[in-house]
C-alpha cells in the first residue's frame, strides 16, 4: 500500500505520529479547507492558462460553503460509516465564525465535508479524498 504525504515526509518535516481522529472536528475542517481547495486549485490550472482572477473566481464557486455542501450532498451515499461519522463532527461543531454568504446550514455541511478531507489527508488518504472530490464534481456537472 502506498504511503501518504504525511508517511513519505515524517522525517523531514519532523512530524510526530498523530492519529486523525485525535485532532478536534474543527482542526480536521481548518486542515480539510487547505487540502481541498489544494485539489480544486490544481484541477482549475490543468484546465490551462488564464487570468489569473478568471482562476480565483473559477475557485471560488467551487470552494464556497454552498458548493461543499452540494458535493456533501451528492456523496453521501458514497460515504463509509466511519466517513459519515467525522463529517458529522464537523457538522456539529461549535464555531465562533461563520461564512459571510452562507446560510448556517451550508457553513455547517461544508465543515463537516471539510473536516472529512482533513480527516483523509492526516490519514494517509488522499486517494480516497481525491476519489470523493472527482466523483462530486462529476456529480455536478463539473469534470470536463
Amino acid at each position: 500500500m502506498e504511503k501518504g504525504i504525511i508517511s513519505r515526509y515524517q522525517d523531514i518535516l519532523c512530524l510526530d505520529d498523530q492519529e486523525p481522529g485525535s485532532y478536534s472536528p474543527l482542526v480536521l475542517a481548518y486542515m480539510g479547507d487547505a487540502v481541498y481547495e489544494l485539489f480544486i486549485r490544481t484541477k482549475v490550472v490543468n484546465r490551462g492558462n488564464a487570468q489569473v482572477n478568471k482562476l480565483h473566481k473559477r475557485t471560488a464557486g467551487l470552494v464556497k460553503a454552498e458548493a461543499q455542501a452540494e458535493m456533501f450532498k451528492l456523496l453521501e451515499e458514497e460515504l463509509t460509516d466511519e466517513e459519515l461519522a467525522v463529517y458529522r463532527r464537523g457538522r456539529n461543531a461549535k464555531s465562533c465564525t461563520m461564512a459571510k454568504n452562507a446560510t448556517m446550514k451550508d457553513y455547517r455541511m461544508a465543515t463537516g465535508f471539510e473536516a472529512l478531507m482533513g480527516w483523509l489527508y492526516l490519514g494517509g488518504q488522499e486517494d480516497r479524498a481525491v476519489e470523493l472530490i472527482s466523483h462530486g464534481l462529476k456529480k455536478m456537472g463539473e469534470m470536463e
